[in-house]
């Protein structure tokens, strides 16, 4: 069963291609996710690697975590599901209300 890793503190110059090469020498990559910026395409620092098996990619956590990745040491972790979306959360977003009333007129 395959296992993704978290992956992160990476330099901002890290690629897909680069990631796969270095995490190939602990075993078989299914894929690699290099996350960006939606709006800029900038890369974020941090990836996700599927490995095929579990132990491959423990072998790949305790061969990688610390290890330096572009003058900086990366941090290689099983990753955590990601947690459901809730649109409804209160705080956020647009609410009703009750019209907004004068702003800076006579009352």
């Amino acid at each position: 069963m395959a296992t993704k890793l978290y992956v992160g503190n990476l330099p901002y110059s890290v690629t897909q291609q680069s990631l796969q090469d270095k995490f190939a020498q602990y075993g078989e990559v299914t894929s690699v996710s290099v996350i960006t910026d939606r709006d800029t395409g900038q890369n974020k620092g941090f990836a996700f690697v599927e490995m095929s098996s579990s132990s491959e990619a423990q072998k790949a956590i305790d061969g990688l975590n610390g290890a330096d990745m572009g003058g900086r040491g990366m941090k290689v972790n099983e990753a955590k599901p990601q947690a459901p979306r809730d649109n409804n959360r209160s705080g956020g977003g647009f609410g009703g209300g009750n019209g907004g009333g004068s702003r800076g007129g006579r009352w």
